[in-house]
């Protein structure tokens, strides 16, 4: 885990794009006065940019980071030693929730001092520990992408998912305020559970939120088959 954390720190586009571009969105998003269903508007951008964060993590760390292990040949090493097959994995998944904490108090940091969002200890707690659980399945879908695209693809196939969706999951802007077409599509994406989560722990109101609990799972299930067939056919292309 430890040899996980400092590879990844080593990184300085990984280390930097993960800590500091969410908190930089804020200063330009989460500065604007206003009030939205019954939310101050810095808290619901805190709340959205703290999903984004998540996600950003759990996509870089796991779908490049395992897509640039394949090309370096890293992985086949891996499988050569006596390390269990299971500890890389368990490794990564540590690292990549140390560093989204990491991106989340950066980020709580900025809106506290520049967008004087104030609120109750037990309330920024539940914020943090949904999207830390919830950000699960986004790391197996990073695993996925990891190994469903090239070494050379893999940051421009988790950019050319990531942004749109987080756009249509109403993160940089309330989907009410999307076209229509967005509006019917967002609500099904990955994504929009988990900023539901998130919109809840800062004081939105949703009360059926048990089904965005349910839809995260569903997602998470999804993201787990098919990062199975993926190392599967990973496995049968350069291991058979």
């Amino acid at each position: 885990m430890l040899t996980e954390l400092r590879r990844l720190w080593r990184v300085p586009e990984f280390t930097g794009f993960t800590l500091a571009f969410p908190a930089i969105l804020y200063l330009f998003l989460g500065t604007q006065k206003g009030v939205y269903q019954g939310v101050s508007a810095h808290q619901y951008v805190l709340a959205s940019l703290a999903t984004y964060s998540v996600v950003n993590v759990a996509l870089f760390s796991f779908g490049v980071t395992v897509a640039t292990e394949r090309g370096s040949k890293i992985d086949a090493l891996l499988r050569a030693s006596p390390m269990r097959p299971y500890a890389p994995v368990v490794a990564k998944t540590v690292s990549a929730l140390v560093f989204a904490v990491m991106a989340l108090a950066v980020l709580y940091a900025v809106a506290f001092l520049v967008g004087g969002v104030r609120m109750d200890l037990d309330r920024w707690l539940s914020l943090s520990w949904h999207l830390l659980l919830g950000m699960i399945p986004f790391l197996l879908m990073g695993f996925a992408f990891g190994y469903l695209s090239s070494p050379t693809a893999a940051v421009a196939v988790v950019n050319l998912v990531f942004l749109p969706m987080s756009f249509a999951s109403g993160i940089f802007i309330p989907i009410t305020q999307l076209p229509d077409f967005i509006q019917r599509v967002g609500p099904y994406l990955p994504m929009y559970p988990l900023g539901r989560l998130a919109w809840n722990g800062v004081g939105l109101q949703y009360p059926d939120l048990w089904k965005s609990v349910l839809e995260l799972a569903i997602w998470g299930a999804f993201f787990l088959a098919l990062t199975l067939l993926a190392l599967r056919l990973e496995d049968n292309r350069r291991f058979t």
